[in-house]
């Protein structure tokens, strides 16, 4: 019924089961953001990874484009209480980053860094999961400067704040620290299964 009020589409009882409560399904992917869309060069374009690892590691985007690929199917849901299901992410496995920069045992969190200044934050254990992506394509195409072009971070199983748009490089911590949109009351946890959607709740 409230998908059907919100103008959403009809839902079979396994798609309900897969909305996190005070969720509504879209089939668009609405645009989401805080300040104006970046203009990137690809050609100028560089990702780093420092911090608490072994080997820090720079690459640009042709070096990007030669790493280990990984498909992803999931639900995508964000703090605004929308949800988009069957989303299709193309990029290049957490997983392979992580083996590149050999973390150390010192190393328990991670802060995103995007363009503009933009942060988010996330434990390792979150981020370290099998359908964690640097995600360069959504639903087949290259992602839309709107969406993050030229990559994200897709981090499935929290609100999509946290799947940071135009992602520059991947700090690891020892203790955490708070994002842009954790420092302005959203929840740090960020599970939308539990509507932790902000500090006080």
């Amino acid at each position: 019924m409230l998908e059907r009020l919100l103008g959403g589409p009809k839902l079979s009882d396994e798609e309900k089961r897969r909305v996190p409560p005070g969720q509504y399904v879209t089939e668009k992917w609405p645009v989401l953001h805080y300040g104006s869309v970046p203009k990137v060069d690809v050609a100028k374009w560089d990702f780093r990874v420092w911090g608490e690892v072994e080997s820090p590691i720079r690459f640009i985007w042709d070096e990007f484009k030669l790493m280990p690929r990984k498909k992803v199917h999931t639900d995508v849901h964000c703090v605004t209480r929308w949800s988009r299901l069957d989303m299709d992410f193309e990029g290049v496995p957490i997983q392979h980053i992580l083996e590149l920069a050999q973390l150390k045992p010192t190393a328990h969190f991670v802060l995103t860094h995007a363009e503009q200044g933009y942060t988010a934050n996330l434990p390792l254990e979150v981020l370290d999961d099998e359908d964690v992506l640097l995600a360069d394509i959504a639903d087949g195409q290259p992602l839309t400067p709107e969406h993050g072009y030229p990559l994200r971070l897709v981090v499935p199983k929290r609100y999509f704040w946290k799947s940071a748009k135009w992602i520059r490089g991947l700090e690891f911590l020892p203790q955490d620290r708070l994002g842009f949109w954790e420092r302005y009351g959203y929840n740090n946890n960020a599970d939308p299964w539990k509507e932790e959607r902000y500090s006080d709740e």
